[in-house]
């Protein structure tokens, strides 16, 4: 759970959305945050948490968290 509070915190400083996600078929999606506005920081530490990018949605997704 650590890693997902992690994730969520280092997104929500590129984005405060009010529906910020999107569940289905084992993938959980961040939306309306753009992969390449985050710092490369960010995104290493997204990565390690366990979110990557899609490159075909250009968004960032887990299978981690998107599945039970």
């Amino acid at each position: 759970m650590d890693d997902l509070i992690d994730a969520l915190c280092i997104l929500r400083k590129y984005g405060n959305h009010q529906y910020p996600t999107n569940c289905s078929h084992d993938l959980l999606v961040i939306a309306h945050i753009n992969p390449s506005e985050v710092s490369d920081e960010d995104k290493k530490r997204l990565e390690e948490c366990g979110f990557d990018i899609d490159s075909d949605l250009d968004l960032f997704v887990s299978h981690r968290f998107g599945s039970a």
